[in-house]
């Protein structure tokens, strides 16, 4: 039996925020199982940040308002950014009031100075983080 997902429309002011990281909550917009891909808006108050990962699955983002600090420069509020499959982030940071629009296509693991995954951040860790 082939399960397919539902259409759907969803109204952002109805979603509650989850915390993810210190100073960072997100509103959890889709997850799929089948393919691990997952779509969030992030929250992200001045000075938080993202520690060192790596993407094992590319992902897409928009600024909808501040702005975020990675390896590729700053992407100011209205930019759109692609990051590739295997690509590492070392730190990626908000030194303002972000929101950010972002879509990953499986998961994204957090890394030790050595590249031992101390985290994994993935469609079933949102869903469970959303559900309380």
């Amino acid at each position: 039996n082939m399960t397919i997902v539902p259409e759907l429309l969803t109204t952002p002011a109805d979603i509650d925020w989850f915390n993810l990281v210190e100073g960072i909550d997100f509103k959890l917009f889709f997850t799929s199982k089948e393919t691990g891909r997952w779509t969030v808006l992030l929250r992200c108050q001045p000075g938080s940040s993202f520690p060192r990962h790596r993407h094992l699955g590319a992902g897409e983002y928009y600024v909808v308002k501040g702005k975020m600090e990675y390896r590729m420069g700053t992407a100011l509020e209205g930019t759109y950014g692609y990051e590739p499959l295997d690509v590492i982030h070392n730190l990626t940071s908000f030194p303002e009031y972000t929101e950010l629009y972002f879509t990953n296509h499986g998961p994204v693991v957090f890394l030790d100075e050595e590249d031992n995954v101390t985290s994994i951040l993935d469609h079933s860790l949102l869903t469970e983080l959303s559900n309380g």
